[in-house]
């Protein structure tokens, strides 16, 4: 049963859609608010999935309530009750972030079709929060160093914005989680990340992946073919080991950057494009442009905000933390038990040179969990991780 409040100043409109809406099958509970002042107050203290707000109230009006509830609780759908002079603040209501309005004397079936349009909407938005929260669920950054809880603040402080942003650190250490994360906290959430990376595709080919290709306009160019920066349209494109992109499609990325504008290979028509750009690599890029093979001006334009991931053994405080969650998603895989590991045997795994990073610590982890005992002791990981 969904639970509704209705602020209104005059008794009788407050009876009417009362008795409207609870005479509907059962399906909603009411709660009367007589004005502004006093809903607010019960919108701090109770839950509701809708609220029915009056425009022209005294103490306080309908603007003043619905600007409050959007600070208290944003999730809950506002229909604000328009009278007939009151219709072009209805209107701007709406561009506050108010659903829709009704007129008075509040017609039966605009009434009901509005309450179960917005109750409808209110779901949907639930639904997308719940399943933001399972897919950030395989891209979780897990540990609690300084190094990368600095990180997710940087992220949670840059993922609203449209800021390009450039990630750094070795092999291995998880430099994609921070894209996903970036992504998913973001407004752009609901369309897609593009990933290409650069360092797989041939020099040769790296401009038609990224930007596509007309017909002809190579051998094998046999039909037009839209490339990744159409494809991210709207959402996010990142571009891995950018630093071993060729100087020609630096050239292009840059143009994209400032303009928002890409052509298709052999074509001469601009086509816009509105993409979030993201990059990572391994390498030292301000090395590269001193030795001529990275662009400085394209640098700058991606290194807008700039994220360093540490190497594992720079973290090693994780470690720990990071044998727990492989060994719960490798038990899950396996569908078999989860295995601990001993105290010792964290503590050895702890004092590894993991020049591999976080990728390398999850095929040990894998291993031992098939090769050792029940519980993965210091005997075992002298065994089976040794290097």
């Amino acid at each position: 049963m969904s639970k509704i409040l209705i602020i209104e100043d005059e008794a009788a409109i407050r009876r009417v859609l009362t008795k409207i809406l609870s005479e509907e099958n059962d399906l909603y509970q009411v709660d009367e608010a007589e004005d502004g002042l006093q809903g607010v107050e019960k919108v701090k203290n109770e839950d509701y999935d809708l609220i029915l707000c009056d425009i022209k109230m005294p103490k306080m009006d309908g603007v003043e309530v619905l600007e409050a509830v959007k600070k208290i609780k944003p999730e809950i759908p506002m229909v604000m009750i328009s009278g007939h002079g009151d219709l072009e603040t209805a209107i701007n209501t709406m561009r506050l972030g108010a659903f829709d309005y009704i007129s008075k004397p509040p017609d039966l079936n605009r009434l009901l079709n509005t309450v179960r349009n917005a109750l409808d909407r209110k779901q949907l938005v639930i639904e997308n929060k719940i399943l933001k929260k399972k897919v950030s669920k395989n891209y979780e950054m897990i540990g609690d160093s300084e190094a990368i809880n600095h990180i997710k603040i940087m992220i949670d402080k840059v993922a609203p914005t449209d800021a390009r942003v450039l990630i750094t650190g070795p092999n291995g250490t998880g430099k994609e989680l921070v894209v996903h994360q970036l992504h998913e906290k973001s407004e752009r959430f609901s369309a897609p990340i593009i990933e290409v990376n650069c360092a797989a595709i041939p020099s040769e080919l790296i401009e038609s992946e990224l930007f596509g290709h007309v017909k002809g306009a190579f051998t094998s160019a046999v039909k037009d073919r839209a490339g990744k920066f159409e494809a991210a349209d709207g959402g996010t494109i990142f571009l891995d080991e950018i630093g071993d992109m060729s100087l020609s499609a630096q050239a292009k990325v840059l143009r994209a950057l400032q303009e928002n504008v890409i052509q298709r290979v052999g074509a001469d028509k601009d086509i816009k494009v509105n993409v979030r750009v993201i990059a990572a690599t391994n390498k030292d890029l301000k090395k590269e442009i001193e030795e001529g093979r990275f662009r400085e001006d394209l640098y700058h334009r991606l290194a807008v905000i700039l994220i360093k991931v540490p190497a594992l053994n720079n973290r090693r405080e994780d470690i720990p933390a990071l044998i727990d969650h492989f060994a719960a998603k490798i038990a899950v895989e396996q569908g078999t038990a989860v295995k601990h590991f001993s105290i010792s045997a964290l503590q050895l795994l702890q004092e590894y040179d993991w020049t591999g990073n976080i990728r390398e610590l999850r095929n040990v982890v894998e291993r031992l969990i098939i090769l050792g005992g029940s519980e993965i002791s210091e005997q075992d990981v002298k065994l089976f991780a040794s290097k």
